[in-house]
């Protein structure tokens, strides 16, 4: 499967953040899994069995991984920590963290993958942007273990709240480099999107991190 071009530098090498041999077999398993696929839809379909095995697995996520992040590119203390990224940034993996009470605003990822609660509870909802609005797709809650594939441009655009009273994780499997790329949040009254980029609490990204950001880099 050919991956799609990515508007960032390449880096050097693999960046592994969290490196261990757990993580390292579980990237090399999944890019072997990438490799077999003929689609996004098939990489996802045979990644899930890894990627259902990592989020039940409570022994690999350090706890530093699991805080909150003051100050933070999507605001309200949400914390995204890198654990992995492709040098060609054609896949990464990292937690978001989500403090109680707390939610997302609503977003787009632009990249095909996986997305699944590690820790705590989450409403998740899926929204479709369409003629100046946003429709409403899904809403369901979430429990450790939960996950659900992204698939722009259709199953793209969502907003996640925690609903426990301790903080959430989520894992994120995505093919391109998350944090860094210019995305978007979107208004939930007129649907109107603006380009944000999120970053990473424990590495770099080229261009300014946050909300409301100007068109170009």
């Amino acid at each position: 499967m050919c991956d799609s071009p990515h508007p960032l530098a390449p880096l050097e090498e693999d960046e592994y953040v969290l490196d261990t041999p757990l993580v390292r077999d579980f990237v090399g398993s999944v890019r072997a899994r990438i490799d077999e696929a003929e689609s996004p839809a098939r990489a996802c379909e045979l990644i899930q069995p890894l990627f259902q095995g990592l989020l039940a697995d409570r022994t690999w996520l350090p706890e530093r991984y699991q805080e909150a992040a003051a100050e933070s590119g999507m605001g309200g203390g949400i914390g995204q920590w890198l654990l992995f990224r492709a040098a060609d940034r054609s896949l990464s993996l990292f937690s978001l963290v989500v403090p109680a009470g707390a939610m997302t605003p609503v977003h787009d990822h632009l990249a095909w993958g996986l997305v699944g609660l590690y820790r705590g509870n989450q409403d998740e909802e899926f929204y479709r942007p369409e003629g100046g609005t946003l429709e409403l797709t899904r809403r369901r809650p979430l429990e450790p273990g939960d996950h659900y594939v992204l698939l722009p441009p259709r199953d793209d655009v969502h907003r996640v709240r925690t609903t426990s009273d301790v903080t959430s994780v989520s894992i994120h499997l995505l093919a391109n480099d998350t944090g860094c790329i210019l995305r978007h949040t979107y208004d939930e009254d007129t649907g109107q999107a603006r380009p944000f980029r999120s970053g990473y609490v424990n590495a770099e990204c080229e261009g300014p991190i946050g909300l409301d950001l100007p068109g170009t880099t």
